[in-house]
This record gives structure tokens, sequence and C-alpha cells, in this order.
């Protein structure tokens, strides 16, 4: 029996999550979003497009949570993108009444689902999120990590000329100007980054992957990233339909780890049949440890605004 992925909301990540899904046949689809004739129409057209790519699944658009029950795995992305002239506060409040409505939605009809959290600001709205619906800690995780992991790499595949699939790094911390590229964990073919490339050039890599989204956001002008961030939620429901158990980063809940307690953060996580099976603990420098304080630190700060707008957080 095929596995089921309900994808909440059909913007423009929802409907490229749906794409790249249909396209691995990984799951059969089911793409949800208050607007019916959004989800229905992205949800026909990618349908149509299988007999050119040859895959075999069920895919359907709705505006009725019901068409989701059961799901094996439901990837977040429904909420705003934040706008010109629009403070963090503004858009916490607006997408956690969204989150709020969502979470209690997959409660009623998806409660063993693997929930992945697209949706900003991201480590707040998931931690809110895993409260709203009440499931388990460790079956509900937000995709963060291996986005800005990825903008890493290719930053530096284009600065060294080297293929992206040659290097292995990791980001960790929270999702914004605060996360915390790993250096002392990347490398070019094995080989220490720092044998490679200057201070001064590496530093302005990880400031242009810290603002990463941003200067897409200015290049789009009227959107955000989605092709980048659907590609990196697919990883993470494959690594758990597929039981791969790939070591990745993700914003995941913190119950003592890296010195962080009842918290989601990004760090590396072990994805398997189920959900998060490991938080991996790595040895970090002085001047990591310091970044991750001061990441997390922002995270817990909008976690106190979010607090004063839903008291029930």
């Amino acid at each position: 029996m095929r596995k089921k992925i309900s994808l909440i909301g059909a913007g423009q990540i929802g409907g490229t999550l749906a794409y790249i899904i249909a396209n691995k046949e990984l799951a059969d689809v089911v793409l949800f979003d208050i607007d019916a004739g959004i989800a229905k129409g992205k949800a026909l057209d990618i349908a149509q497009s299988t007999s050119v790519s040859g895959s075999d699944i069920n895919l359907i658009g709705t505006d009725n949570y019901e068409d989701t029950k059961n799901s094996d795995v439901i990837i977040i992305t429904a909420g705003i993108p934040r706008k010109p002239g629009m403070s963090r506060d503004d858009l916490l409040g607006t997408n956690l009444k969204i989150i709020k409505q969502v979470g209690e939605n997959i409660q009623k009809t998806s409660p063993n689902a693997f929930v992945i959290c697209i949706t900003n600001p991201l480590d707040v709205i998931v931690m809110a999120l895993q409260k709203y619906s009440g499931l388990t800690t460790n079956k509900v995780v937000g995709m963060a990590g291996i986005l800005d992991s990825s903008r890493f790499k290719y930053f530096l595949s284009q600065e060294l000329k080297v293929p992206v699939k040659n290097i292995e790094s990791l980001v960790l911390g929270g999702h914004g100007d605060t996360m915390v590229p790993m250096p002392n964990y990347t490398k070019i073919n094995g080989k220490p980054i720092e044998k490679l490339i200057s201070k001064e050039k590496l530093d302005l890599i990880i400031e242009r992957t810290r603002k990463g989204g941003g200067e897409i956001s200015k290049l789009l002008k009227t959107g955000t990233a989605f092709y980048a961030p659907a590609a990196a939620g697919v990883e993470m429901a494959e690594s758990y339909l597929k039981d791969l158990k790939k070591t990745l980063p993700c914003a995941a809940f913190l119950n003592g780890e890296f010195g962080v307690k009842n918290l989601y953060a990004g760090v590396p996580v072990i994805i398997g049949k189920n959900g998060v099976e490991k938080i991996v603990e790595i040895k970090l420098s002085i001047q990591e440890k310091n970044q991750l304080n001061l990441s997390v630190k922002a995270v817990q700060d909008l976690y106190q605004i979010a607090k004063k707008i839903d008291k029930n957080l």
C-alpha cells in the first residue's frame, strides 16, 4: 500500500513539494489549501504531467481536512511570508493563528503522522505546532538546517569551483540571521575548508548564507524562495518513509542536548521510521558554542512574544 503525504498550503512551496514528490513516486499526494481552486488546479496540472514522467501516484487537491486523514507525512507551508513594513511580531501573530488551526486538525485526522513544518518564523512556529497538535516531539520537526546548509554548500562550490556534492557541511541554530554555519565541520573532498579558502572570503560566504532568504526575496520582489525549501522538505520526508536514518540538520526539540532544554532549535538529527530517532551531539568550539547560545536566545526571545500572543503556549 502506497504511503500518503499531505501538503498543507498550496502556494509556491506546496506546489513544488507536490511536483517533486510525484516525480520521485514517493507517495500519494493530497494538496490542501483554504482556496480550493488553487489546490485543485495545481494538483490537476501536476497529475497531468505524470504521463510524461511515468509516475504512478494519486494526487488530489482539496480544502477539506478529511481528505488528509491518516497521512503518513504532513508538510506544512501554510502561512503568510513577511512583507515590507511587517514586523516579526506581525508575522508571528498571523501565522500562529493559522498554525493553531492546522495543528488542531492534524490531531483529529492524522495523529500518527510525521509532521514537517516550513512556515516562518520557523523555530517558534514548529514549537507552537507541536503544542497545538499534541503530537510527540519526535514526530514534529522544522525544516531549516537542510536549506541553510544547502545554501552554504552552494556558495562554497561557486567560490571554489568544485561540485556541490563534494562538500560536507552543517548549519545549526535558529533559522534566521543568528544561524550558525560550521566551518569546523565543513570539508571539500575530505579536506578542511580553512585550508582552501581565506578567512575573509569564508566570512563573506557565511554572511551571505545567513541572508540567503532575503537575497532571493529582494530579487523576486513578490515572493520568497520555494524550490530549495521544497527539495529540503522532501529529503526529510523520504528519510522517514524509507527509514534511511540520514543525519540531517533540522529544528528539533531539545531536552538538555547542547545545553538547551524545552526548546526547538536547529541541530543534527537522525531521521528514520520513528521520526527523530536521535539528536547527534557534536563537539563545538567555544566560539561555535557562543554563537549557538546567541541563536538559541533569539528563538527563546521570540517564543516569549508568542506566549504573550497566545497564553496557552
